[in-house]
């Protein structure tokens, strides 16, 4: 199944929901997640220009923009970013087509 790291960053309204009662939302995430039918592979709690992290196993594209709108369409996020994860063999896989491509930079 793919694999898509998801960042988020929450609006100072959900901050300030969080400090005054702190929760666990991993377990929200997991179970919209598992609505997709996906699989929440690890979630973080960060800092700088994202609040959180999650690396999840996700069918599709489909999914994983479902889960990017839900999180958007909730309110308490200002950002998402969604970005698709390839394996180390699929990075190889990818350079060996490049090189076939025959691409030709702009004189």
């Amino acid at each position: 199944m793919p694999h898509y790291m998801f960042q988020a960053t929450y609006t100072a309204e959900a901050w300030e929901g969080l400090v005054r009662r702190p929760q666990d939302r991993a377990r929200a995430i997991r179970l919209i997640v598992k609505n997709l039918k996906g699989r929440v592979i690890s979630f973080y709690n960060s800092f700088g220009d994202y609040d959180v992290v999650i690396i999840a196993e996700m069918p599709n594209n489909e999914a994983a923009a479902g889960l990017s709108m839900a999180a958007a369409a909730g309110g308490a996020v200002k950002a998402v970013k969604t970005t698709p994860l390839m394996t180390v063999k699929e990075g190889l896989d990818a350079m060996r087509k490049a090189d076939k491509a025959s691409y030709q930079r702009p004189k």
